[in-house]
């Protein structure tokens, strides 16, 4: 492949660091962390770390609470599951300390990490970065524990499953960083997942509209609202491997360390599709001969909403009659029970003749910032499924995605074939 311009690595000068549980999960493991931000600090760059908690110890947390058998309080149990990313900054910091490398843990509530009061998923209001930028002024390195920050009312808040990685990015704009490297146990994006697809290709640079629709559609290699942060404040985001050793350039001078996620201006635009996502647990709603006229679908979406339900593909039919409709929708497996109670809920205020639920299904999907100027992406797709006697039961799309609903048995034949069909098997 062609060295091309964009590849080429820029100096940084002052970025952020990010470690995930599996990156954390010992201390054998914490000391390769360490040697990555040695590295960083060795080559002169000003870094901040971020961590999240040892692998399986949030569930273990959140296990004691539940084994504690009470009506659980939001606030009590944000102190508790916090804890986790409080040993892990404080393991790291008197690892780089023994090292004679200057470091500190530094707690959500110790910057200010300032969030709303939603206990659970808080959202980031406002973040001061006075106290990490003197340490780091200081030539102390700020080991900074993800997940959590402090409301309002001056009580402690995590901001749910994968806050970690909203956290950095955060801090990475705040410090207005150069970059924000986010360390997993992958060497960056692929193509698909390469668990099921052997022929995956790594990117080495895709959109922040293109990681966005793929975290979303189920790719679970960054947190969907770190990306939307990212994206809003232009933080590129570069996506690498803690335990991969990157020595590639003595072997393959094109290879580039990890995914760089970016601004769409920066990619230059070599495939149509970039690549194949996939969500199982995915289960179908469909409303039948359900009267048509305003207010019924907002009725619907709203109740299910007010109960937490993430709603994700929509499809209506029209019946000949123009006064009545279908209705399909879908949920998470897991909000199945409830959304079907939900719905039978409405029978005083809404008219339909039956309700009709379906499981083992999944969504795959077509992600490609290339396809806003190419005709035929979604044509192909529906062919190729057919081709393989694959039923298409539900369709949504965008500017640069198709996602299609099918069974889940024929998740892994759909993707192969979608994979090869698009040349995504040939090597970036």
């Amino acid at each position: 492949m062609k060295e091309l311009n964009w590849m080429i690595e820029k100096n940084y000068k002052k970025i952020v660091m990010k470690f995930g549980g599996t990156s954390m999960g010992d201390i054998e493991k914490i000391s390769k962390v360490a040697d990555h931000i040695q590295r960083e600090r060795n080559n002169g760059i000003q870094t901040a770390v971020v961590v999240s908690a040892m692998a399986g110890e949030t569930d273990r947390l959140i296990n004691l609470v539940n084994e504690a058998n009470v009506v659980t309080n939001k606030a009590e149990k944000d102190v508790i599951i916090s804890t986790g990313e409080q040993v892990s900054s404080a393991l790291l910091s008197l690892i780089l300390n023994s090292r004679g490398i200057k470091a500190e843990s530094v707690q959500g509530w110790q910057i200010p990490l300032e969030t709303t009061d939603m206990h659970g998923s808080a959202r980031i209001k406002n973040i001061n970065p006075q106290k990490l930028q003197s340490l780091l002024d200081n030539g102390i390195i700020p080991i900074i524990a993800g997940f959590q920050g402090i409301s309002q009312e001056n009580k402690i808040t995590t901001l749910g499953r994968g806050g970690s990685d909203t956290t950095a990015v955060a801090i990475a704009c705040a410090l207005n960083a150069d970059l924000c490297d986010i360390y997993t146990d992958v060497d960056g994006v692929f193509t698909s997942d390469p668990r099921i697809i052997k022929k995956a290709q790594k990117i080495d640079k895709i959109s922040f509209e293109e990681m966005l629709e793929m975290a979303s559609q189920g790719a679970k290699v960054l947190q969907t609202r770190s990306v939307e942060l990212a994206m809003s404040y232009n933080m590129p985001i570069r996506v690498r491997s803690t335990f991969i050793e990157n020595d590639f350039e003595k072997k393959d001078k094109s290879h580039k360390i990890g995914t760089l996620v970016t601004n769409e201006e920066n990619i230059v635009e070599d495939k149509v599709v970039s690549g194949i996502a996939y969500s199982r647990g995915e289960a179908k709603i469909t409303i039948q001969n359900l009267e048509d006229k305003p207010g019924v679908a907002a009725q619907i979406f709203g109740d299910l909403a007010d109960q937490g339900v993430n709603v994700d593909m929509i499809v209506q039919n029209i019946s000949a009659d123009g006064k009545h409709t279908d209705l399909t929708f879908t949920v998470q497996e897991t909000d199945l029970d409830s959304s079907i109670e939900i719905i039978e809920g409405l029978g005083d205020k809404i008219k339909y003749s039956k309700c009709i639920q379906s499981k083992d299904i999944a969504k795959v999907s077509v992600i490609g910032v290339g396809m806003r100027s190419h005709a035929g992406v979604a044509a192909q797709m529906f062919a190729t499924l057919a081709e393989k006697g694959i039923n298409i039961q539900a369709i949504t799309t965008s500017e640069i995605k198709v996602s299609v609903l099918i069974e889940l048995q024929y998740i892994e034949l759909a993707m192969r074939a979608l994979h090869s069909v698009y040349g995504l098997d040939d090597k970036l």
